[in-house]
């Protein structure tokens, strides 16, 4: 079959050949270069961007062992929430001892005869068990070196960390404003890594530019839930929840971690959404377990979670 024309271009317009729109093409890629990522890669570091509904900023993220880093310190941050204060102090309130009278004094001091009583026949009873007590001893050793092996394994678990201080993730709108606090050898808890100083001395404004996987929408997750089913972004949800759990893990935020945990609702949501991405009969199983979640517990879910995440976040300009 003979090959159409193409349609002829307006007498006003130029006719470009091939080689003028692929010179324009080039243009324009050059008009938007690539970050240099040799920086990043070499530093085992990366640019974030994060979008809450008070605004968009940047931030560093790493992952590191968890034998590695120090936790970011949440006490100042602890003292300002009014509930948590609360809280402690009817904890300490329940831990405190009080006499009332000599009279409770008297009893109390029965009370540790008895138990002192109590004692000494628990001794007698335990004299000629020395073996069944040996073994025992050999139990708790095992476990104890089972316990140290899986302690060993945590430490090397690679877990997230962040631009941090005292609690609070530091968001910045600018990357010029980024790179000024990275120059400025501010306290924060991303400068315990041994490649911190080289990428202060390194990184420049264009540098801050993160890649698609590493910018994340939290302020369109409540809206997009809102619209129910059939307009849930799985991609933006399901990016949604990687920010937020490494966010409540570097941040230590447990409610967050709880509401993500294995076996929630908002969890089985975000397996849910996994799935239904495949092909296959896995996907449409996916589709089906979606269609038996709540819209409007799905959002409330969500709202509470950028809520809490918001709440410790410290702009910068």
């Amino acid at each position: 079959m003979a090959r159409q024309s193409p349609q002829r271009p307006d007498a006003d317009e130029p006719e470009l050949d091939d080689t003028t729109a692929s010179a324009e093409a080039d243009e324009v890629e050059v008009d938007r270069p690539a970050a240099d990522r040799a920086l990043w890669d070499e530093l085992r570091i990366d640019p974030v961007e994060i979008a809450l509904p008070a605004g968009t900023g940047f931030t560093l993220r790493a992952y590191r062992p968890a034998r590695e880093l120090t936790p970011t310190d949440v006490a100042e941050r602890d003292q300002d929430d009014p509930f948590l204060a609360r809280r402690q102090v009817v904890e300490t309130e329940d831990e405190e001892v009080v006499i009332l009278d000599e009279e409770f004094a008297a009893l109390s001091a029965e009370d540790e005869d008895e138990e002192e009583a109590d004692e000494k026949r628990a001794d007698r009873r335990g004299r000629g068990k020395t073996e069944a007590a040996e073994g025992a001893d050999e139990d708790e050793a095992d476990e104890a070196d089972e316990d140290e092996d899986e302690a060993d394994a945590a430490g090397d678990e690679e877990v997230p960390a962040f631009l941090t201080h005292r609690g609070k993730l530091l968001l910045f709108k600018t990357p010029e404003s980024l790179v000024s606090f990275i120059r400025s050898g501010a306290p924060n808890d991303l400068s315990q890594l041994d490649s911190w100083n080289e990428l202060s001395e390194r990184v420049e404004p264009a540098d801050i530019a993160p890649l698609d996987e590493d910018t994340y929408e939290l302020d369109l997750v409540v809206e997009n839930l809102r619209g129910g089913h059939d307009a849930w972004d799985p991609t933006l949800l399901i990016e949604a929840g990687e920010i937020a759990r490494d966010l409540a893990y570097a941040l230590r935020l447990p409610g967050v971690l709880d509401m993500l945990s294995a076996g929630s609702s908002l969890d089985d949501l975000d397996e849910a959404l996994r799935a239904s991405v495949n092909g296959g009969i896995g996907g449409f199983m996916g589709r089906r377990r979606l269609k038996k979640i709540g819209a409007q517990t799905a959002s409330l879910g969500w709202r509470t979670i950028v809520g809490k995440i918001s709440a410790v976040v410290d702009w910068r300009d």
